[in-house]
């Protein structure tokens, strides 16, 4: 799903979330390529609209997410979720050690030691040069949760090489694949870290959708959705 039927797509969620007429819900989305910048991105963070433009040719948003900006693209695991935050945490920095938490315990799935990096929010790899495996910008409007986190499971990693990532300096960047012998399926990476996220937030999900599925139910007018949490899977394939 392209960044911005994505966006606004979480726009409606929020809305509807916010009105108490839909439940908490996770999107887990892969995006066609894309630069966002996030509300701290500074000049020195990336060489400018029109030069990256030329360098890249990959499109650039600005988003109201925290963060500076990063890169979006085809084998990264996009998460949104859609929750009321006081239902969870006492704020917005305990909500992103919850969703650092669950970043690093989907990668223990895969053999992968990952950890914090205090006051670099977001999930890194290796202990001498440490590179960073998952990044997390997300925004609190009405008590409501949007934006996210970005696994980068088997990504081209080369469109970070145009910007400082996330605006910490000498970022390296790393892909699960990078680390591991063979190439994680995306589809099971996403059905583990849509289990461990219910597990760590106490959720059951009580249904599972294509985005496709979603964004229609959350387009009709008399739409019924299920009495707990909805989990609408990326799914590139188009099959449930």
């Amino acid at each position: 799903m392209a960044y911005d039927e994505a966006w606004n797509l979480q726009r409606t969620c929020r809305a509807e979330r916010a009105a108490d007429r839909c439940h908490d819900l996770l999107l887990l989305i892969e995006h066609p390529s894309v630069y966002t910048l996030g509300r701290t991105t500074q000049d020195q963070h990336w060489p400018g609209e029109a030069q990256l433009s030329r360098e890249t040719s990959i499109p650039i948003i600005r988003t109201e997410r925290g963060g500076s900006i990063t890169y979006h693209g085809p084998g990264q695991l996009v998460g949104y979720p859609i929750l009321r935050l006081s239902d969870y945490c006492a704020g917005p920095k305990a909500y992103v050690r919850m969703l650092e938490e669950v970043l690093i315990t989907t990668l223990a799935e895969s053999g992968i030691t990952a950890r914090r990096r205090e006051g670099l929010p977001g999930v890194w790899v290796g202990d001498d040069r440490p590179s960073k495996i998952a990044s997390i910008g997300v925004r609190i409007s009405h008590g409501i949760t949007t934006h996210g986190f970005a696994l980068n499971v088997c990504p081209d990693l080369e469109p970070f090489s145009h910007i400082v990532p996330c605006g910490i300096s000498d970022c390296q960047v790393t892909s699960m694949s990078a680390l591991m012998s063979t190439t994680p399926d995306l589809r099971v990476v996403q059905q583990q870290l849509a289990a461990l996220f219910a597990a760590r937030f106490q959720l059951t999900w009580s249904e599972s959708m294509t985005l496709e599925q979603f964004a229609a139910v959350m387009e009709h007018p008399n739409r019924q959705l299920s009495p707990s949490s909805i989990h609408a899977p990326a799914n590139p394939g188009g099959a449930p």
